[in-house]
């Protein structure tokens, strides 16, 4: 029997491409606090009297762009890495997959965990780089319910992973199945966050803007999410042989102009009205296609480049279930076990 037990946990996605699924989905993930961090009465009036009602049927649409015969792609590569990732680790481990949000449930996935008595749970939110409304709110909601069991065993966590080099390996395999000399310019793309979220990060009083984010990782800024995301792209950047004057890094879905800047899709108009044609993007924020890379990026951001005169916006896809991307769970598995 496995003495230690593997926990992946994924943001989330509706059980299918239906109004009430998209509707559920976005009500317990908009009500997260760590996601909307403003006082609860004022959260649950703006989230469910107005954000949801408005925000779900046009939500709906697009999942049904994402959706493919077998479901969310979320969930079609989470099970695909489970399983490949078993194969690697071996009888010793036993991997399990959970969603933040809906299915399948941190409750239930936990509650059979507990239940195999592991001597050990290594727990993985598949976040590269620590927010707190990705992998703290996932590693806050597991604590919760394994805060309620008698038999609390070992327990570690894994909260970034942005500079590992095999996830940074396998990204730059990614990239190198494109030639990158072929394209005007490279975006990089992270999913977008208040800016509000950073500030948060220090303790000393001063903004992120005060803390040269785009330039260097210290001790001050290791968690902020800005800093990893513009460290992740120079490591990228430099495997990839791509010069600093030819790449952006950028920020996609906000919600509003106090979000972190410049935005990805001003990006896209702006360099198609330069007079770029062609366009090579990444997202290395996510780690399995989804809306924002499929739909919002492949499809969406498309539209942009074209309507400005630009020719080709070309996502480069996600690790998914890539050999390397699964040595880097392996690896990082087993520097906690």
């Amino acid at each position: 029997m496995a003495k230690t037990g593997v926990l992946l946990i994924n943001l989330g996605t509706p059980d299918d491409a239906k109004i009430g699924s998209v509707r559920r989905y976005l009500f317990e993930f908009l009500n997260d606090p760590r996601v909307i961090d403003i006082p609860w009465l004022l959260r649950k009036l703006l989230v469910n009297l107005i954000i949801v009602p408005f925000r779900a049927p046009g939500s709906t649409k697009i999942y049904k762009q994402l959706w493919t015969e077998k479901g969310s792609p979320l969930i079609i590569y989470g099970e695909s890495v489970k399983e490949k990732l078993q194969a690697k680790l071996g009888d010793k481990f036993a991997v399990h997959l959970a969603m933040r949000y809906q299915n399948p449930s941190l409750e239930k996935v936990l509650a059979e965990m507990r239940m195999q008595n592991y001597q050990k749970i290594i727990i993985v939110p598949l976040f590269p780089h620590y927010a707190s409304a990705s992998s703290g709110s996932a590693m806050e909601k597991a604590m919760k319910i394994i805060s309620k069991w008698w038999v609390i065993p070992e327990i570690s966590m894994i909260s970034q992973f942005w500079d590992h080099p095999k996830f940074i390996d396998a990204f730059v395999a990614r990239g190198k199945q494109y030639n990158v000399e072929e394209y005007d310019h490279v975006l990089f793309s992270y999913h977008g966050l208040p800016e509000r979220h950073v500030d948060k990060v220090y303790e000393d009083g001063k903004p992120c803007a005060d803390h040269n984010c785009e330039h260097e990782i210290t001790e001050d800024n290791k968690y902020c999410y800005k800093a990893t995301c513009f460290a992740t792209t120079r490591l990228l950047a430099e495997k990839l042989g791509i010069p600093e004057e030819k790449y952006t890094v950028a920020f996609q879905s906000r919600l509003n102009d106090k979000w972190l800047e410049p935005f990805s899709d001003k990006v896209v108009e702006e360099r198609a009205k330069k007079g770029d044609k062609k366009l090579l993007a990444f997202s290395p924020a996510f780690v399995a296609d989804c809306l924002e890379t499929t739909v919002e990026i492949g499809i969406e951001y498309q539209e942009i480049f074209e309507e400005h005169g630009g020719e080709k916006v070309q996502l480069v896809e996600s690790l998914n279930d890539h050999p390397l991307w699964i040595e880097a769970l392996e690896d990082m598995v087993k520097e906690r076990a």
